[in-house]
């Protein structure tokens, strides 16, 4: 058994980035440990509302955790950052956090679990959402320590051609591995369903794109990617890469 970390900013970071690999790794009998760094305070309620705003950091941890089990994790913990409000313009904010603490609390948690993998926010944080790269940052910086303790570090979606949905991947991370997902469409599709909160904000730029209303089920992506940012790539030669190749999904 090999434990690998998967660690995002937000509640439905990890379903909708990369749901299905964390799947086919629990799967293939990997222990997948869930780390997230704030409870989702800041993000939407639902339409219509699925709580108050008081309620939020509660429902959603609840949320997360329903997905968790969906996609097989073996754990989830939460760092208890709090997530900052979207601005009015719909602008979004970091969390509030030293990047020096942050790292630091990941290589003690690697320490813990005994992880010999990481999966994280990509470089360019998918859209650009400022806590998605300071997350990233700060994972970077603790995989440079953890160097000589062999921790592969990988992130989501990396750029490749014909990406389903260019919005959110991270144009300076080329894939290093294409996944197709189909095996595990299902468990991803009702991981996401677990997000309740958030059911509206993942359909409404496809909706108002198609012009009439879509499903969560509907705007699932069947593939996936990873770039290793660490070691640097060199054909594919860690473990978790092997694991990935049988399970026969890699499509690139």
């Amino acid at each position: 058994m090999m434990n690998i970390l998967a660690i995002f900013a937000h509640p439905d970071d990890e379903t909708m980035l990369c749901g299905g690999t964390l799947a086919l790794l629990a799967g293939a009998g990997m222990a997948v440990q869930y780390v997230c760094a704030t409870r989702g305070e800041g993000g939407e309620t639902g339409e219509p509302a699925v709580c108050t705003r008081e309620e939020i950091a509660q429902i959603r941890s609840q949320e997360l955790a329903c997905a968790v089990d969906a996609l097989g994790g073996a754990s989830l913990q939460f760092l208890e950052y709090v997530d900052p409000l979207i601005g009015p313009n719909d602008d979004l904010f970091a969390f509030k956090a030293d990047a020096t603490i942050l790292a630091q609390q990941v290589v003690d948690i690697v320490a813990q679990k005994q992880v010999e993998a990481i999966l994280t926010h990509g470089s360019n944080g998918e859209y650009g959402h400022p806590g998605h790269l300071l997350l990233h940052n700060a994972v970077v910086k603790a995989a440079r320590k953890l160097e000589d303790e062999a921790v592969s570090l990988y992130t989501v979606q990396a750029q490749f051609d014909d990406h389903p949905k260019p919005r959110i991947a991270n144009k300076d991370d080329r894939a290093h591995l294409v996944l197709d997902i189909s095996p595990v469409l299902a468990q991803k599709t009702q991981a996401a369903l677990c997000h309740r909160t958030q059911h509206a904000l993942f359909v409404r730029r496809t909706s108002k794109r198609l012009g009439y209303p879509v499903s969560v089920p509907d705007i699932i992506m069947k593939c996936e990617s990873l770039h290793r940012q660490l070691p640097a790539y060199s054909g594919g030669n860690d473990r978790l890469f092997k694991i990935l190749e049988k399970t026969g999904t890699v499509i690139g």
